[in-house]
């Protein structure tokens, strides 16, 4: 019983670091943009993720199966609890940790790492490390790669859509510290060799240093060109918010399956609660990390990214593939950065260097936990 009380502590324990990590991941855009505060940010990224929770408990059935454990250690092992305990441990333990440093990493890496510790001291050498390559790191390492390919050329068709249909940019010029002022119009090179020869003016407007960001002028459809941004870019970041809370909630309920006296419904409602409230306490920092230091962007990139991110994790969700939101976030944000020149390499380094440690540290603290448990 004491068993069966600490599994579920720390299964809600990773939820709620699962939270305060990724909670705001789906809705980091809309922050790192400036198209809206962070706070309404941060309700709005924990109300759509909340939903996603509650989705998952019928549209996930395959993730569920996935993080339980069940082809990675024995059946046996799979469903003690010292086993699944040890694992949330672990992970929550990592997740956490990253959460307080400001480092984005993923909950799924961090479970990988934590399934390969407990099980490397509960299960020995029946411990299935090939499932742990082929179902688990093979998703987490194409995923972001994946993201950063498909993003530079979404990005450039969707550039060539907005030239077409005439839109402009506007913009400000700083004169003085903190203050822009009416230049003039400003010409601007022409978008295409069919073009060549003409040239276009974008008009810049009057603001202060947080109303510095290019925006769009013009009509598409009868509606303003930014008011058409603004509310698809919202409607993508709630996608991949939704995308967030569907692909992981399954994750962590999985280390619940084995107590049989909880309905997995129930348990999943439980954790989306949870994942809920550790994103409405702590997700500043990530946040922070997420929207501002990676890559610098205006609407139209905010929103490219946001679209490829949800794709390619609601995609893989209805298939059972274990990515990472995390991972295909910041591989559409660095790619939008790779194509503006404002990726901060320094910073990508060390968000790179905080998932290549994710999961010895993961795998160390289960372990730890693991043999605690078995004594």
């Amino acid at each position: 019983m004491e068993l069966a009380i600490l599994l579920v502590a720390a299964t809600l324990f990773l939820a709620y670091s699962n939270g305060a990590n990724d909670n705001f991941k789906g809705v980091a855009t809309l922050y790192g943009s400036q198209t809206t505060s962070y706070r309404k940010a941060l309700l709005i990224g924990t109300a759509v993720t909340f939903a996603g929770c509650l989705a998952s408990t019928v549209l996930a059935e395959a993730l569920l199966k996935a993080f339980s454990g069940k082809g990675l250690v024995p059946g046996h092992v799979a469903e003690s609890q010292d086993f699944l305990a040890a694992v949330a441990l672990g992970a929550g333990f990592t997740v956490i940790l990253a959460t307080r440093l400001g480092f984005p990493i993923s909950t799924t890496h961090a479970l990988t790492g934590a399934l390969a510790g407990a099980g490397a001291v509960l299960a020995g050498s029946a411990l299935n490390l090939s499932a742990l390559g082929t179902a688990f790191f093979a998703p987490l390492l194409i995923s972001p790669l994946l993201a950063v390919v498909v993003t530079i050329p979404f990005y450039a068709l969707a550039t060539r859509s907005v030239v077409r249909l005439g839109l402009q940019r506007q913009s400000c010029v700083c004169i003085a510290p903190g203050r822009f002022v009416q230049a003039g119009p400003v010409a601007l090179a022409p978008a295409n060799a069919a073009m060549a020869g003409t040239m276009t003016y974008a008009p810049l407007t009057v603001g202060t240093a947080p109303q510095c960001v290019a925006k769009y002028s013009g009509h598409v459809f009868g509606i303003t060109a930014q008011r058409l941004v603004d509310t698809l870019h919202h409607v993508s970041a709630a996608a991949l918010s939704f995308a967030r809370g569907l692909n992981d909630t399954p994750k962590i309920a999985g280390l619940l399956l084995s107590l049989k006296a909880i309905d997995i419904h129930v348990s999943m409602v439980t954790i989306a609660a949870a994942m809920a409230l550790g994103g409405l306490l702590h997700a500043h920092r990530v946040a922070e990390t997420m929207s501002k230091r990676i890559s610098r962007m205006n609407d139209g990139q905010a929103l490219t990214a946001n679209i490829v991110t949800s794709l390619l994790v609601i995609g893989a969700s209805g298939n059972g593939l274990p990515v990472s939101t995390t991972h295909v976030s910041v591989g559409a944000i660095s790619g939008i950065g790779v194509v503006n020149g404002s990726v901060d390499k320094s910073v990508l380094s060390s968000i790179l260097m905080s998932w290549v440690l994710t999961l010895p540290i993961a795998a160390a603290s289960a372990a730890i936990a693991a043999t605690a448990l078995a004594r």
